[in-house]
């Protein structure tokens, strides 16, 4: 949205591998401050919420395993150095989910 307001940001030119991580890494951040609170955007976030209280996985693999379907499947439509990107950051975000989001992690034992 920044090149929409030039005179507000300049110009701002990010490389896409920098703006895969930063984004990611947010994303992850903000996604695990929403599971810690035991909330969600809804979708596959509930299914790894869901599959993590009932079968003890961790939700970032769930979440992983879904995510790199996903990316898996936008080979059909994008160049492969968007998509291999898009894996890096995904793994990046659900990799901030699998290290700090852990069942009995936030009981103040």
């Amino acid at each position: 949205m920044a090149s929409l307001h030039p005179w507000a940001f300049g110009s701002l030119e990010l490389d896409p591998a920098y703006g895969v991580a930063a984004g990611n890494l947010l994303a992850g951040v903000g996604l695990l401050i929403l599971f810690r609170h035991q909330s969600s955007l809804g979708g596959f976030n509930i299914l790894a919420l869901l599959l993590q209280d009932k079968l003890k996985w961790r939700a970032g693999y769930v979440q992983m395993v879904l995510d790199v379907a996903i990316v898996l499947a936008a080979l059909a439509v994008v160049s492969p150095l968007m998509v291999l990107l898009s894996a890096a950051g995904a793994t990046l975000l659900n990799l901030i989910l699998a290290l700090n989001h852990r069942p009995g992690r936030y009981l103040g034992k």
